[in-house]
């Protein structure tokens, strides 16, 4: 009954919020609000208690590893990292689909800056999100016919940033355990700390928050294998955001010199087979292969949009962290103040950090 009461209650909540945007906004904007809306009063509707799930006769030993894990790591969130303490994460919804949401990026042709969309609430992002894949590919469509780079891809995780208890979800059980723990770290910051229209921010801070939550977590494991391979796999991934962010280097060089677009095309071609080759050859010498099928698209400067820039910060939060010797709770304090600054200072003030070089473990 009780849950029954909250479920109604996030209803008139968010009939509100679009009652309120479509009084302000335009036939187009209301009409995304609205996707975003149904799609997340979808996922409410097939929210579970987790100990339901985890007596349901058809319930796989497999998803109730995982949600005994899920649990133990929620806990471990609020306790041990200072993490909000709410519902978040304490029920399971099966939405039948491999993805949560599929996220639209688009940039020019001849430049890695993404297209940004402003919002209510969250402010301006670099992508834009949908529930459905065919709205996410009908998007993308548009976007490609006005010249633009564009990728969809699919997002495993959710959050409403702390508006709403958010449930784990069937698209986050495919993951290994460290990441899956990681998942919920990882959303869990976004909800203490979110800076409208800083996206590198935004995500760079969470990271370092799920890198330094599962360095707590296995220590109090004492499962020092699964440690060293997360931090192998770390480094792989580290190595690779290195390979991505040479290449947005070379591509901003090349779109500055060059004199005409038919340069810029020329360069463009050879740098993204200047990858390729250089994927390949870091796949050889590291055996690692967890991302042969993201290099087999057909890349684009919207694949490279995001995916490196989130990486550069993480260093200068990490440490931020180490400054104020591993005290979390102040650390979030210091991280919030950065926030309040203007972006040019915050910027400089995380630029500063980096060069410190304290939180490299």
């Amino acid at each position: 009954m009780e849950m029954q009461l909250i479920k109604h209650r996030l209803i008139g909540k968010l009939i509100l919020l679009v009652v309120l945007i479509a009084a302000v906004s335009s036939c187009s904007t209301v009409g995304y609000y609205y996707q975003a809306v149904s799609g997340h009063l979808d996922l409410v509707s097939k929210e579970r208690p987790i100990d339901e799930v985890l007596t349901d006769t058809d319930t796989t030993d497999e998803l109730k590893q995982k949600l005994n894990l899920a649990r133990q790591a929620r806990e471990f969130a609020t306790i041990q990292l200072s993490l909000p303490d709410n519902d978040s994460y304490k029920t399971y919804a099966d939405l039948e689909r491999p993805y949560v949401v599929w996220n639209v990026i688009a940039t020019p042709a001849y430049s890695i800056k993404p297209k940004t969309w402003c919002f209510m609430i969250v402010g301006c992002l670099s992508y834009r999100g949908y529930f459905e894949k065919q709205k996410a590919l009908d998007l993308a469509s548009e976007l490609k016919n006005e010249g633009l780079d564009v990728q969809v891809s699919g997002a495993s995780a959710y959050s409403t940033l702390g508006y709403f208890d958010d449930p784990l979800l069937n698209t986050m059980m495919a993951h290994n355990d460290a990441s899956l723990v990681g998942i919920i770290f990882h959303e869990l910051a976004h909800q203490i700390i979110y800076i409208d229209g800083d996206t590198a921010f935004n995500e760079a801070f969470a990271t370092a928050v799920e890198q330094e939550g599962l360095h707590r977590w296995f220590k109090s494991q004492s499962d020092l294998a699964k440690y060293n391979e997360y931090l192998s796999h770390k480094q792989s991934k580290h190595d690779f955001y290195q390979m991505l962010k040479n290449t947005r280097q070379s591509l901003q060089l090349a779109f500055e010199q060059a004199e005409d677009e038919q340069q810029k095309q020329s360069a463009k071609q050879t740098i993204y087979q200047q990858l390729q080759l250089d994927y390949k050859q870091w796949r050889e010498q590291t055996q690692f292969y967890g991302y042969d099928q993201w290099m087999q698209r057909d890349l684009n400067n919207a694949h490279l949009a995001l995916v490196a820039t989130y990486q550069d910060l993480v260093p200068s939060f990490l440490n931020l962290l180490a400054t104020v010797e591993g005290d979390l709770p102040t650390f979030y304090k210091r991280v919030a103040e950065l926030g309040d600054m203007d972006k040019e200072l915050r910027d400089k003030q995380l630029a500063a950090y980096k060069t410190q070089r304290l939180g490299m473990r």
